[in-house]
């Protein structure tokens, strides 16, 4: 179990090492880098869903990073797609 528990936060903060994303500055509306900011700044994840929902609405088609968003997580600091937006990563 807690091997998987460890995967699973890894798959969080690196996402797929494989398939790389190209974070559209498109993307980076004030409304998606207001909710990626307060996720980052709070620790809580808990609206990560709403980000996916603003980055859809900002012409975010791509299925890794919106199905991460709408994952049952773990989510943490240091979430690849917060911090792809963000620019920490």
């Amino acid at each position: 179990m807690e091997g998987q528990a460890q995967a699973d936060l890894a798959r969080d903060i690196f996402g797929n090492p494989f398939r790389p994303v190209d974070f559209a500055s498109a993307w980076r509306t004030d409304t998606v880098l207001g909710i990626a900011r307060e996720l980052y700044a709070s620790g809580d994840f808990t609206a990560l869903p709403v980000l996916g929902d603003a980055l859809q609405d900002a012409g975010c088609d791509d299925e890794a990073v919106l199905t991460h968003c709408r994952g049952a997580g773990p989510h943490a600091r240091g979430c690849w797609v917060v911090d792809g937006l963000l620019g920490k990563a």
